[in-house]
């Protein structure tokens, strides 16, 4: 079935239920579609419909998930935007393929329209969502993806789930919905919710950090974090215990994940881990399932989801899937560069092994040590790998001997002192010489970038002082 007709009839097949929870106030399936049609019409008499660009700028709500479907009902081209962006990049992302701008008081004003019937009027080859990447590389790149790609995809339509996602989505019974709504990802396991039968549970701002305090006191039953967020959590959890017992999954992403945090995950929280690996332009690529840990698989991103196809051409990785990006909106040059004869570079580098696929490091998170080439990656791997090391990130800078030399940022395990001498030797017989960093600094943790992963900027000049 065809997005977006196949949410709208997941929610019309029970329209009695609670389908978001925010605060006191519960909203009904039946309700939001009778929002969605009336914030639709409301579009429609302003002239939007299919191949308009709609750039949502609206916080987490009832009213502004109504908003998104009702852009997508009308076959409009969906532009998220996020929270944080600087002017410049609000500026980039506003002028790029937009029409209209849609925002919490315009989606309130729209709801005090006449109710509409809602109707499906999306083609299948127009561009349905356009997910802006983090722009740690200069100005943040629009992924377009379309309507017909978004039907095929892993988790837009109970058709297409594997065994696995359907296991997921079953967990979804109270799902915390946070963050925002122009993420891909938050987007796209919220969908495993509302096909699921779940509820999305928004929380209310309490001046109290987020984790793990609110699985306690909103019974959260599943969730999605980044990797800084769960290293935060598991911290907060040995000074603090929580009662998380009511968490039947929680889906990390977003950077490598070390195989001690994992195990320790898995003490902290029981068997309801799950890593995924994917990109704003290509979606979820792979899955490690609870089942994968426990049989041991702990340095794996996981394996490929179904339908998506993964080859290695000189230890980069390419992926085919039928819900990758068509396109950077109006950016042809970089388009070109990424796709390749129907297949999608990644820049990761990795590796498959036993059907799982391994994560090595970036194509662009290279250092050129003596003219050699030395990746970030398996640097950071090696170290973390210590026992006395917690996280560990590597940046490069110029060295007037070596061109470039590897800086390395670590932050220790609790009680532990990492000793330079011994994580030298253990680099070096791992990976060569050229590998060994110039330079230790302890840090009490890592920097973090808006998008949630590391921030080796940061890091950089925090060296540079």
């Amino acid at each position: 079935m065809s997005f977006p007709e196949s949410i709208v009839r997941a929610l019309r097949a029970a329209p009695e239920k609670v389908v978001v929870e925010h605060g006191a106030r519960a909203v009904t399936r039946g309700e939001l579609l009778t929002m969605t049609g009336t914030i639709a019409g409301g579009l429609r008499r302003c002239g939007l419909g299919p191949g308009r660009g709609v750039a949502m700028v609206v916080d987490v709500s009832a009213e502004s998930l109504a908003g998104y479907l009702a852009a997508y009902t009308l076959g409009c081209r969906v532009i998220g935007v996020r929270p944080g962006l600087s002017e410049r990049q609000q500026a980039h992302v506003l002028g790029n393929g937009v029409d209209a701008v849609l925002d919490d008081h315009q989606v309130a004003a729209l709801l005090r329209g006449p109710a509409t019937p809602l109707t499906i009027e999306a083609r299948p080859g127009d561009i349905a969502r356009v997910a802006y990447t983090s722009g740690t590389t200069g100005l943040p790149k629009g992924c377009a993806q379309t309507y017909r790609a978004m039907s095929a995809h892993w988790s837009w339509g109970s058709e297409t789930w594997s065994r696995d996602t359907a296991e997921l989505a079953a967990c979804d019974d109270r799902y915390l919905l946070f963050g925002t709504l122009a993420s891909a990802v938050v987007q796209d396991y919220l969908a495993l919710c509302l096909f699921g039968g779940g509820t999305a549970v928004i929380p209310e701002p309490d001046g109290t950090p987020l984790f793990p305090g609110v699985i306690e006191r909103l019974r959260i039953t599943a969730t999605i974090m980044n990797v800084p967020r769960l290293y935060q959590m598991l911290d907060d959890l040995r000074a603090a215990p929580t009662d998380t017992s009511s968490l039947r999954a929680m889906v990390v992403a977003g950077s490598p994940l070390t195989a001690h945090r994992l195990t320790a995950a898995v003490r902290a929280l029981g068997p309801v881990v799950h890593q995924a690996y994917g990109q704003t332009e290509t979606g979820g690529l792979t899955a490690l399932t609870p089942r994968d840990i426990d049989a041991g698989v702990l340095t794996s991103v996981g394996r490929p989801l179904p339908g998506v196809r993964v080859d290695i051409r000189d230890n980069e990785i390419y992926v085919r899937t039928d819900y990758m990006m068509s396109e950077y909106l109006g950016d042809p040059a970089e388009t070109a560069d990424v796709l390749i004869d129907g297949w999608l570079r990644t820049r990761d580098l990795g590796y498959l092994e036993d059907g799982y696929l391994y994560l090595t490091g970036r194509v662009r998170d290279v250092i050129i040590v003596d003219a050699l080439p030395v990746y970030a990656g398996p640097i950071e791997r090696v170290l973390a790998g210590h026992p006395d090391v917690d996280q560990a990130y590597v940046v490069g800078a110029p060295d007037h001997r070596r061109g470039e030399a590897v800086h390395a940022f670590l932050v220790p395990r609790a009680g532990h002192s990492p000793d330079s001498a011994a994580l030298s030797a253990l680099v070096r017989t791992e990976l060569g010489e050229s590998s060994v960093p110039q330079t230790y600094t302890v840090v009490p943790d890592a920097p973090i970038a808006a998008s949630g992963k590391p921030d080796k900027k940061a890091l950089l000049e925090l060296y540079r002082r």
